[in-house]
């Protein structure tokens, strides 16, 4: 790649770059759905999609039916949605993406009755799926799937990284990730400070913090724990 002058070149930065680059790679990926259809796994309109973190951890189940392209761009790149905007979701935490596409409902209207009910009843699935897995019982959403008696089982799905080799060297190391974590516990804090919130949002802060405290615990003992606390010297006598 040509050097490029920062100050004259209208580019963003490197990381954002990348995950654009992947982001698109894993939505144009090539998907065969059980009608034996393969088009790009990003244009199924409707369907539930789950992002993990650099644990494998389940962090934040979504549904679409304006296409999945659309709402995991706007979630990740676009940062237009109130998960991002309220600091519930970081774009940053997540490593990889699965989605459950529905073929079945490609030409459906968005109004279709059946077809939102039987995706509500996907993301409840998904949801509860994504908790059980959890090493905390909960995700970041900061409200529940919608309430219905419909169920349906599981339909084929799709799981890819998003995250290049050398963004995972970058943010893997666990002290950039506690400060990370730490970094949007702040700023979630501050909008519950500021605003009439929900449970939802401060359900969200408590999972975070068990996240950090998770993480900050296993990077300590990984170091050897009490072990390497030092005395203090005989200059303090």
């Amino acid at each position: 790649m040509p050097n490029r002058d920062p100050d004259s070149v209208n580019f963003p930065p490197f990381e954002t770059e990348d995950l654009r680059d992947n982001l698109a790679r894993f939505l144009n990926s090539p998907f065969e759905d059980s009608t034996g259809t393969t088009r790009p796994v990003g244009n199924y309109r409707w369907g539930v999609y789950a992002f993990f973190d650099y644990d494998g951890e389940p962090i934040y189940v979504g549904q679409t039916n304006e296409k999945l392209r659309t709402r995991i761009r706007r979630h990740l790149t676009n940062q237009r949605t109130d998960a991002v905007a309220m600091s519930v979701l970081d774009p940053f935490e997540v490593f990889e993406i699965e989605v459950w596409p529905l073929p079945e409902f490609q030409e459906v209207a968005r109004a279709d009755l059946a077809a939102r009910q039987h995706l509500d009843a996907l993301e409840r699935l998904v949801t509860a799926q994504a908790i059980e897995g959890s090493e905390f019982r909960a995700i970041l959403n900061e409200k529940d799937p919608p309430l219905g008696t419909a169920t349906v089982a599981p339909p084929p799905s799709f799981r890819g990284r998003i995250v290049s080799d050398r963004v995972f060297e970058l943010r893997s190391h666990p002290d950039f990730r506690i400060a990370r974590r730490a970094l949007i516990i702040s700023r979630l804090a501050q909008v519950i400070s500021e605003r009439k919130v929900q449970g939802g949002l401060r359900r969200v802060l408590l999972t975070q913090a068990k996240r950090l405290q998770w993480l900050a615990e296993r990077r300590y003992e990984a170091l050897g724990g009490a072990a390497s606390v030092e005395p203090e010297g005989d200059e303090d006598a």
